[in-house]
């Protein structure tokens, strides 16, 4: 019933009344400046199509079981970060807003078997606030706001825990970032997940994430930096900023492409400097 409601809603943002479509349109012409008009069509139908579904699994992700979670949300390659975790070392996680990401946390907080921090910017809305919190904890993962996050793993580094987040939004806030071709444009990163590892030396590892049908995601691990590794300033971000890249070619209609990703734009000092 709930994906025959995204159906009606996605064919209405995508026919009738279009969701932000020239933000859509821009977006996609500009990673993908080889796609032709059907091509392009095809690719905002599929992504108006499973923003609803996401959208509609994320409600009824409320009243699902945890057996419902682990069958929807396949994971490979857990061994990976159990390996450090087993023994007696914390790992960073970070992924991007690919697929359903809200299912990601939930299933990664029931498989794991080691505690799950997760950071999260507050919504202002605080009845929003109040139930997204609920919803992403239900299955004991622990939510911290960006913001204390660096604090919050300094106090309890002695947990041997896991600290996962989601590192391709606009860092609007932030002061600094890091600038790279993503996607055809220059583009901001955060730097959090890099600074994190230079303070810790935390074994990290990037969470991917892929459509298997309707419903149904498969996540993967894969390393970003061994534990103790000393990397040159933006080599971690690189790294990251590549696998996203990747896993958005892969599947194109899997990303929020009616979010305005690129409001910040880079400096003509900034560029010149890069080239010096």
């Amino acid at each position: 019933m709930l994906y025959a409601v995204a159906g009606a809603a996605s064919w209405l943002a995508f026919r009738v009344f279009p969701y932000r479509e020239a933000v859509v349109r821009e977006n996609l012409t500009r990673a993908f400046p080889d796609f032709d008009e059907a091509q392009l069509r095809a690719v905002m139908r599929d992504y108006y199509r499973g923003f609803a579904q996401m959208f509609m699994e994320i409600v009824k992700s409320a009243t699902m079981t945890a057996e419902e979670i682990g069958s929807r949300v396949e994971i490979r390659d857990l061994e990976l970060p159990l390996a450090q975790l087993q023994a007696g070392r914390p790992v960073l996680l970070v992924a991007a807003h690919q697929c359903n990401w809200e299912w990601m946390l939930l299933a990664l907080t029931l498989k794991l078997g080691y505690p799950v921090d997760a950071a999260y910017k507050p919504l202002v809305d605080s009845w929003a606030e109040r139930e997204m919190k609920k919803l992403r904890t239900r299955f004991g993962g622990r939510l911290v706001p960006a913001k204390d996050l660096l604090a919050d793993i300094i106090k309890r580094r002695g947990v041997v825990r896991a600290i996962a987040m989601v590192a391709d939004q606009e860092p609007t806030t932030s002061e600094t970032r890091h600038w790279t071709r993503f996607l055809n444009r220059d583009t901001a990163f955060y730097l959090g997940p890099e600074e994190i590892t230079r303070v810790t030396r935390f074994p990290v590892f990037f969470i991917r994430m892929r459509r298997l049908a309707r419903g149904r995601y498969e996540m993967g691990f894969q390393p970003l930096a061994q534990g103790g590794e000393v990397l040159p300033p933006g080599t971690l971000t690189e790294r990251y900023a590549r696998l996203v890249e990747e896993q958005i070619r892969a599947a194109p209609p899997d990303w929020p492409w009616s979010h305005k990703r690129w409001k910040l734009k880079k400096s003509v000092y900034q560029t010149r400097a890069r080239s010096s």
